[in-house]
């Protein structure tokens, strides 16, 4: 089973930027593909970007062109690039690992959060 620890959350202000990092132990990593999920008070967790076999990401609409997924194999980390940070990208941040074979829904493994929060 993978391991995941996320870093890098914080409180900035509208407009600025963060970069997340999750690291990956404990599994062979080339098996996973790994996600961003968040979770705003009083909501349901959504996911927000994903990688995909041969380096295809993905990113949910509200966050088209300011958020961006990538990874560092060398060293299993999987970064989340946050630019133009808006208040509603307020969220407990999550990193999510599945089997390459599954959908984004189908997670095997999560991390335990990093709080994200933009003042306006």
């Amino acid at each position: 089973q993978v391991q995941l620890v996320e870093s890098g959350g914080g409180s900035v202000q509208a407009g600025g930027s963060l970069r997340l990092s999750c690291a990956a132990s404990g599994a062979t990593y080339s098996r996973y593909c790994m996600g961003w999920f968040r979770q705003a008070p009083g909501k349901e967790r959504e996911g927000v970007a994903f990688m995909y076999t041969g380096g295809r990401t993905t990113t949910i609409d509200p966050v088209k062109g300011r958020f961006t997924i990538s990874q560092d194999t060398a060293t299993n980390t999987v970064y989340l690039q946050m630019n133009s940070l808006k208040p509603e990208d307020t969220a407990m941040y999550y990193c999510a690992a599945r089997l390459c074979v599954l959908s984004p829904d189908r997670v095997n493994a999560w991390g335990r959060g990093t709080q994200v929060t933009v003042s306006s």
